[in-house]
């Protein structure tokens, strides 16, 4: 199922022209056109789903098991030193089309790119509260 006011669900589905780098029944994986680094991709799903809490077990599972094989291949073939796979869930949290998509990003030595995050400080006893809170206690 696409959503007709969708630009990925248009992409995904060849309404849009890219630059496809893959293409199987369930995903299109285009090259981003505001690319972090050289090689930078998006998995995306040809049916709708706004974010991960969205995608069915099995749909995610098979983005990650592609973007394993594409991110081996990009890193081979691009010359790549490291890789990231960052998929954003939510307005604060990075996302900026409402469909799903994973991004894979090539990393080369002194790319200028930082994602990264300023890591925190937390007790045993705030982990602890933290862990309960998420599984139960």
């Amino acid at each position: 199922m696409t959503k007709s006011d969708c630009i990925f669900c248009k992409i995904a589905n060849g309404e849009i022209p890219s630059q496809c780098i893959y293409e199987d029944d369930d995903f299109k994986v285009i090259l981003d056109l505001g690319p972090a680094t050289k090689g930078h991709a998006l998995i995306l799903p040809k049916d709708h789903y706004a974010d991960l809490f969205e995608l069915p077990e099995e749909t995610a599972a098979k983005a990650m098991k592609l973007a394993k094989k594409l991110s081996a291949q990009m890193v081979k073939n691009l010359h790549a030193d490291g890789l990231n796979l960052v998929q954003n869930n939510g307005e604060c949290a990075g996302q900026t089309i409402s469909h799903f998509h994973l991004h894979m990003i090539p990393r080369y030595k002194d790319d200028g790119q930082n994602i990264l995050w300023k890591p925190g400080e937390v007790t045993q006893d705030e982990l602890a509260l933290i862990k309960a809170s998420i599984v139960g206690a």
